[in-house]
């Protein structure tokens, strides 16, 4: 006759009080100075949804003053910055895009990103091709480039990036 042995399983062993002392209890610290740039009026519509929702320190912008070689974006009540002082020091950007309309500001928003090492991210919004040159614009410069027809999966995007 044989004697059955227990063998705890590696989410019973994980769970066990002896192994509490590896847990991790503290949250997830959130990313310290997160952008999110619109680049088109429905994106902008879009960001405004979004910061309407409780982030830890995102700021929300239009990008339509943003040219080749730098220029303006504008926070969502109006109030212009330079490009470079808004996206300093911050650890992620999220661009926004639902037309071609945002091209431009789109690669220089990547280029500044890409020299200063900035997680840059795009999130085109639209049922078919009107952003197909936003897409190539950010494709060499976003780490994630979620092409989606849901607005809901740019705030799943945002709350993965723990913004």
């Amino acid at each position: 006759m044989t004697t059955a042995t227990l063998h705890l399983s590696e989410s019973a062993r994980a769970a066990s009080a002896s192994e509490s002392r590896f847990r991790i209890d503290v949250p997830i610290a959130p990313a310290r100075a997160a952008r999110v740039v619109a680049l088109d009026e429905r994106a902008a519509s879009v960001a405004r949804r979004l910061a309407e929702r409780p982030w830890a320190h995102a700021r929300f912008y239009t990008g339509g003053g943003v040219r080749d070689g730098g220029g303006l974006l504008h926070e969502l009540d109006g109030a212009a910055a330079p490009l470079d002082e808004v996206l300093t020091g911050s650890d992620v950007v999220v661009v926004l895009a639902t037309e071609d309309g945002g091209r431009a500001a789109a690669a220089a928003i990547g280029r500044f990103c890409s020299r200063h090492g900035i997680t840059t991210a795009g999130v085109v919004l639209g049922d078919g091709f009107e952003a197909d040159d936003a897409v190539a614009a950010l494709r060499p410069y976003a780490r994630v480039l979620l092409l989606s027809a849901d607005e809901s999966d740019a705030f799943e995007l945002l709350t993965a990036l723990r913004v």
